[in-house]
């Protein structure tokens, strides 16, 4: 692979959601990511993956029955021959394996371990199940996802499992991997969706403290309280939204919906107004189709955008024209991001069923054919 990270080299234990993010974001720079599978002896892995997968691109596949003295003893050897390693169990399943921090760093010190659950390692919720809404509504963060005089709204998963998680990790494992560069030792990175979804919230936290952010649900002007950031309907059904905080763009707003004489509209920040503005603004966006919107507000500085689905986002002229999502197998996937002028990256390959490379990473760790069937005929490897 090709990226600012060719030539790290990072161990995944097969899991969901945020940790193959991780390994995803890993891989798509550079690093060569060896995904740990699991066998019951024999070939094929516990976990079905389909090589649509787009959060497991990029990997190479070893299947490994963890449930022998021999599976883990080759985990071992994989972890010692890298970089860092990427687990996302619950707190003490690893250490049960036999595969914890202190024998992995005792067996390479230089690893870096990182560790991907909701809770995190310690604390009272760490030993119980979890997901996205849950760790997001105990972080302060799913509170403020909605609309006035209506429940909280999760956004799908994307900001526990992925912004605060997986993306989180994959920080925290370069940071670390940076340190070990410098001369530092290996450590344990405890990434827990919580901490990160909190440390997402930092600016809304900051507009609170001085003063300018309501916790009353939807009466702020970043979660659709204000007319000026919102959505609106068009007249065919779908939708386009608006950024204009800024006096000169919603001055251009104004102009182009043809508001700019509604004396009205002058009280821009008058929160006591805005419901009314938003009715009105309604009314106007559901005289035109979405095209007819964007043939008047596109390239302008109003800060408009049509609200595209995942498979129109895939044909829009801007996307095309950057390449944000490329074909990987006859799919259409988010390409890698962010770019680099000096080590650009590869276009991304396939998810590997489970053990596709389970013979190469075995002869990669010095084993001879022999050695490898005999793994086979125990069970050891899949």
């Amino acid at each position: 692979m090709a990226g600012p990270l060719a030539g790290i080299r990072i161990v995944e234990f097969a899991g969901i959601g945020p940790g193959p993010f991780c390994g995803m974001m890993l891989a798509d720079h550079g690093a060569e990511v060896i995904r740990i599978d699991r066998a019951t002896g024999g070939r094929g892995g516990s976990t079905p993956v389909s090589q649509k997968d787009v959060l497991g691109r990029g990997r190479k596949s070893i299947a490994l029955n963890l449930k022998s003295g021999e599976g883990i003893a080759l985990a071992r050897k994989l972890a010692a021959s890298a970089d860092g390693i990427i687990e996302g169990f619950r707190p003490g399943v690893m250490e049960r394996l036999g595969l914890g921090p202190d024998v992995l760093l005792a067996d390479n010190p230089k690893l870096v371990y990182g560790r991907m659950t909701g809770w995190g390692q310690t604390g009272p919720y760490a030993p119980y199940a979890g997901h996205d809404i849950n760790y997001i509504a105990l972080a302060g963060a799913l509170a403020h996802f909605g609309r006035a005089g209506e429940k909280p709204t999760p956004p799908i998963n994307m900001v526990g499992d992925f912004g605060g998680g997986g993306m989180m990790l994959a920080f925290g494992m370069v940071s670390a991997l940076l340190a070990v560069a410098n001369g530092g030792k290996g450590q344990v990175i405890d990434a827990a969706m919580t901490d990160g979804t909190a440390v997402l919230m930092g600016m809304i936290h900051g507009m609170k403290n001085m003063g300018v952010w309501s916790e009353e649900l939807g009466a702020n002007m970043l979660d659709t309280g204000a007319h000026y950031y919102d959505t609106y309907e068009t007249a065919d059904g779908k939708f386009v939204s608006i950024g204009s905080i800024e006096p000169q763009f919603y001055a251009e707003l104004r102009r182009l919906v043809g508001l700019a004489e509604e004396p009205a509209f002058d009280a821009q920040m008058d929160r006591r107004a805005w419901p009314d503005l938003k009715a009105r603004l309604a009314e106007v966006f559901a005289a035109k189709t979405r095209d007819e919107w964007d043939a008047l507000m596109e390239h302008t500085d109003v800060c408009y955008a049509p609200v595209l689905t995942m498979s129109e986002a895939a044909e829009h002229p801007h996307n095309r024209a950057r390449e944000t999502f490329v074909e990987v197998a006859g799919d259409m996937q988010p390409a890698p991001a962010p770019r680099y002028s000096a080590t650009p990256t590869d276009r991304p390959v396939p998810a590997p069923m489970p053990g596709d490379d389970t013979d190469a990473v075995l002869a990669g760790l010095g084993m001879d054919e022999g050695e490898i069937a005999t793994l086979r005929e125990s069970g050891a490897v899949g």
